[in-house]
């Protein structure tokens, strides 16, 4: 089940995100992380963002299996006075042993009727170019804008450095 997790709500989540980022991490994802990385680098992560929830500034959804929360997303609505028409797509992850199940899928349709219902129809993302999770966007309907090579240092530490792709999504409003 999909579900948007309210302000109030976000710390008692804490523990579950820190599990789902520091799994995915350790899997591999390129999330902005890189090895050595356990779960008290990711509930620092989490407990430094619960402050832009709790504003409104950011929008965070759940996938659960029963009260565990095993994956998420989360909506970051830009602020700008000429940026109230756009919102961008951040940290979409699944805890590696509940892929494979459509919660991804699940997470960002959600994420982007409520960003609809919102008023925001140019919806920006960017992952690590050739990414299962590209894929997963193309699906959902995402462009590509453009590639950046070497862009983020690879998620297990090495010296490799992996392209990004930046993608966008105008929605019926905007297009």
């Amino acid at each position: 089940m999909i579900r948007e997790i309210p302000a109030s709500g976000i710390r008692d989540h804490l523990r579950d995100l820190a599990d789902i980022l520091a799994a995915c991490v350790a899997d591999g994802a390129s999330v902005g992380f890189v090895m050595p990385f356990g779960k008290a680098e990711a509930l620092r992560f989490w407990e430094e963002l619960v402050p832009e929830i709790e504003s409104g500034e950011r929008i965070l959804f759940g996938a659960f299996e029963g009260e565990r929360m095993v994956g998420t997303v989360s909506l970051a609505l830009a602020g700008m006075p000429n940026q109230t028409h756009r919102a961008e797509i951040s940290k979409m992850l699944v805890h590696p042993e509940f892929r494979r199940r459509g919660l991804a899928r699940a997470l960002v349709e959600a994420l982007l009727v409520r960003a609809e219902g919102l008023g925001r129809d140019l919806i920006t993302l960017d992952t690590r170019t050739g990414d299962a999770a590209q894929h997963l966007y193309t699906a959902c309907g995402f462009l590509p804008a453009g590639e950046i090579p070497e862009y983020a240092l690879a998620p297990e530490g090495t010296a490799r450095r992996d392209a990004t792709l930046f993608m966008y999504r105008l929605g019926a409003k905007a297009a």
